[in-house]
């Protein structure tokens, strides 16, 4: 029965283990993103293949004119059916 009673104990212990948790905490501190008209990760300015054509690092006004065009033309259900 003790031998029985040693194997729930050490079994418990194992599955208490597993429920611990670590403590979770950021020493690098805040990272802040950049805006997301900044751009690409390109160094030349022109963007990768995957920008929109005639796009330039840094142009806001372009930026937010592509993403009123890509809701108007992708996600208007009302413009997919007429």
């Amino acid at each position: 029965m003790s031998r029985a009673a040693a194997l729930l104990g050490l079994a418990a212990l194992v599955a208490m283990a597993g429920c611990s948790e670590k403590v979770q905490t950021n020493a690098e501190g805040v990272k802040h993103d950049a805006v997301p008209w900044s751009g690409t990760g390109s160094e030349s300015g022109k963007g990768t293949p995957f920008t929109a054509q005639g796009w330039q690092v840094g142009d806001k006004t372009a930026w937010e004119q592509q993403l009123k065009t890509r809701q108007q033309n992708g996600q208007n259900e009302y413009n997919k059916l007429n």
